[in-house]
């Protein structure tokens, strides 16, 4: 059976990280802009697949994995490569990278025991700080000019600082929220349990 549209944009997705990384590292002439043209392409439909399941009530347990497993795929993939070209610090990377897996796997946690952690202000604003980021940093050394400085730093710089703080702050609002219900979620069910044994 064919996933329904939102699905199989984030599928799309998903097949899109290998096309954005054989022209990003490959010597293709070109290869960079088309790889821009794929990141943001890719990353532009990540905004798509949310809009049209809800708009058409088509949520479901694919697509919940689905979605963020593509958005983490893109990420990565663009941090790895950016790191590999020596455009990108792998100190930086990595904490992008553990914070994302880290909210993977705790929401997996919280959808074993039943609770939905939706995403916040702070996550969305997170993923438009690191496609902005990963845009600049490959158009950087076609289009901006290492005279583009503000206070001594390159733009990309002040993008890539934004987008490690927002992933930091993002996470840890994301832990903390988390902890919250998962905490109540406990409590709730430790207080049905005891009430129905005490019904028993």
């Amino acid at each position: 059976m064919w996933p329904n549209l939102p699905n199989s944009i984030s599928l799309f997705r998903v097949l899109m990280v290998p096309v954005f990384m054989v022209f990003l590292l490959a010597d293709i002439p070109g290869g960079d802009v088309v790889a821009l043209v794929v990141f943001v392409v890719a990353a532009a439909s990540d905004f798509l697949d949310g809009y049209f399941a809800r708009r058409t009530q088509q949520i479901t347990v694919l697509g919940a994995f689905l979605d963020p497993l593509a958005d983490k795929l893109l990420v990565t993939a663009a941090l790895v490569s950016l790191v590999g070209l020596g455009d990108l610090s792998a100190w930086i990377a990595m904490v992008v990278i553990a914070r994302e897996l880290a909210v993977s796997g705790l929401r997996m946690v919280a959808a074993v025991e039943g609770v939905v952690i939706s995403a916040s202000w702070w996550g969305k604003v997170k993923t438009v700080s690191q496609m902005l980021a990963v845009a600049a940093l490959i158009i950087e050394p076609r289009w901006l000019s290492p005279e583009w400085t503000l206070w001594g730093r390159t733009v990309t710089w002040y993008l890539v600082m934004l987008m490690l703080v927002l992933t930091v702050v993002s996470g840890i609002d994301y832990f903390v929220h988390a902890w919250r219900r998962l905490s109540g979620h406990v409590v709730a069910t430790g207080r049905q349990a005891l009430d129905k044994g005490e019904e028993d």
